[in-house]
């Protein structure tokens, strides 16, 4: 019995030795089963990572096709070329712009998009909205949406509102040049100015197409703060300049008041609006004087110093007289004759020229025909008949008309040394190597400089305040009264065309002052004398002191002063 048991427990014991290393190596297996899928899962891992970063390392540098294409497509190919500056400040660029519409279909609740539409838009129209939400399936809410308007229309979730996608002008200088650049429509064509003159070419929208001008941003600003001052301080309803580049017809500066934001696209039709630099076609009177003082030296009836004995203070031709603007010695040389303003005095030189002669001289200086010019918005002088007063009259700028573009023109080829300029403002990338025509000789120009420097700088002079000490101005005044319907009226145009610097002349500058006023509470100030208190009228006493007072600050720009002048002057 013993024997059996011992026998009993040692199979016993066995089995039970058997079943605990059985259990021992099957947790081995399947620890080690775990520990197998546990590290192809961290080498996937692992992989994975190193995978990312080697794209995220390679996509760093590398510039492959597929890079550029992502980048190409956010280039704005725009529908229109951009306008620049001489210097390529932007003047008119197109960008990305989102409208926004209303699907009337899709609309759910009417009351709750109208609440979050007033909340956008505090302005909008409530019965308009209704109207054509009504009788309408689609309608703009906004036309030109701002980038904050866009987002809080999007977030709104609104199936019914359509966003549209297209592309707007944007002129960053806003008023600055409105009467040059112009217009577009909606629908990105040119409609005035330049947009609509170089409007094909615009078009094209390659990266060569970008139009540059010749104008100046910081001297067409300076200029229009100045023109604005003068409305102030003369009280006027317009008012024009012209800045221009005597040798090479380059326009720097292009400026007529009123103006208007370019960015607010409105019709303008009242006439107040007019371009008066290109498109207005004025009487521009004493002017005129310094062509008929050119025409007697250039057919040698005159010389400076020619003198005219007892002249009158008024004379009359055919049932009207002429009379002097001032009090005036009975006795002047020709020089004194342009110098003092002298009406009695021009018409005695025209009587030396004839009327054939005088015709042929102004017909050289282009100023009554329509000037050819890269805007569409160009007047054109009126036509009239030559007779014997005509003549008479013509002397003193008085019953004949051009544009202050023409003028500027003429005074810019007798103060050139006389040759022909045609003006622009479009920047040209090439040297003209063509000969210019010959419209004067020499010794007349410099003949008239010496003399518009004298209108200048004499105490009897008509344009003292344009005297700025290092800038050697010249130039010559007119006053003229406006004709309505064919009879003159009280009310005035004013000018003043200046060349500076005369001893070695560069540009011509021209004011015009439409209606301006007596400004007695104004104190002029001289190199000589302070002025206040007056009522004068003339355009020595405005348009001149304007001309000063812009020559002072664009002076520095255009680095004309020169204060070791030429003692001839």
């Amino acid at each position: 019995m013993k024997k059996i048991k011992k026998n009993t427990k040692q199979k016993g014991f066995q089995f039970e030795d058997y079943l605990a290393t059985d259990i021992i190596k099957e947790k081995s297996k399947i620890f080690n089963i775990a520990l197998n899928r546990l590290s192809i899962v961290s080498f996937f891992f692992l992989t994975i990572i190193f995978v990312l970063v080697l794209k995220f390392f390679y996509l760093g540098l590398s510039t492959s096709k597929a890079s550029l294409y992502q980048d190409n497509s956010t280039i704005l190919i725009k529908e229109r070329a951009d306008i620049l500056d001489r210097n390529n400040t932007i003047l008119a660029r197109n960008v990305d712009s989102y409208s926004a519409a209303i699907r009337s279909k899709l609309v759910k609740d009417k009351k709750k998009l109208l609440i979050n539409l007033r909340l956008i838009f505090p302005n909008l129209d409530v019965n308009e909205f209704q109207k054509n939400i009504k009788n309408k399936n689609f309608f703009y809410i906004k036309k030109t949406l701002t980038d904050d308007q866009r987002l809080k229309l999007w977030l709104l979730g609104d199936k019914s509102i359509y966003f549209e996608k297209k592309q707007i002008r944007i002129y960053p200088q806003k008023n600055l040049f409105s009467h040059v650049i112009g217009q577009i429509d909606y629908d990105n064509h040119g409609i005035s100015g330049l947009e609509k003159y170089f409007d094909s070419y615009l078009k094209k929208s390659d990266e060569n197409s970008d139009l540059t001008l010749t104008l100046d941003s910081s001297t067409q600003h300076i200029i229009r703060q100045e023109l604005l001052q003068a409305q102030k301080d003369f009280d006027t309803i317009g008012s024009g300049a012209l800045l221009m580049d005597i040798h090479t017809g380059e326009i720097i500066s292009m400026m007529s008041l009123p103006d208007y934001d370019l960015n607010k696209r409105v019709t303008i039709n009242n006439h107040i609006y007019t371009n008066k630099i290109t498109k207005g076609v004025y009487e521009l009177g004493s002017v005129f004087k310094t062509f008929t003082l050119a025409a007697g030296l250039e057919n040698n009836v005159i010389q400076s110093k020619t003198i005219f004995e007892n002249l009158e203070n008024s004379l009359k031709c055919d049932k009207f007289r002429i009379k002097e603007h001032d009090k005036l010695p009975i006795n002047l040389s020709a020089e004194q004759i342009l110098i003092r303003s002298s009406n009695i005095g021009a018409i005695r030189i025209v009587q030396k020229i004839g009327l054939e002669k005088y015709k042929e001289f102004l017909n050289s200086l282009e100023i009554f025909k329509k000037i050819e010019f890269e805007l569409e918005e160009i007047g054109t002088p009126i036509k009239f008949r030559w007779g014997k007063c005509k003549l008479l009259t013509a002397s003193f700028g008085h019953g004949i008309t051009t544009t202050p573009l023409q003028l500027a023109k003429a005074y810019a080829m007798i103060s050139n040394g006389g040759y022909k300029i045609t003006p622009t403002i479009i920047k040209k990338n090439y040297i003209n190597e063509k000969k210019q025509e010959k419209i004067i000789s020499l010794n007349t120009s410099l003949e008239i400089n010496k003399m518009l420097r004298k209108v200048v700088s004499l105490k009897e002079g008509t344009a003292n305040f344009a005297d700025i000490n290092g800038y050697e101005v010249g130039g010559k005044t007119g006053t003229a009264y406006k004709s309505f319907q064919g009879r003159y009226s009280q009310k005035k145009i004013n000018t003043f065309v200046s060349i500076f610097p005369i001893s070695n002349p560069k540009y011509v500058l021209l004011i015009i002052l439409d209606e301006p006023k007596p400004a007695p509470n104004l104190t002029y100030i001289t190199n000589t004398k302070t002025v206040q208190g007056q009522n004068r009228n003339e355009a020595g006493w405005n348009a001149v002191y304007v001309a000063g007072k812009i020559i002072e600050k664009i002076g520095p720009i255009l680095a004309t002063k020169n204060l070791h002048a030429f003692k001839n002057f």
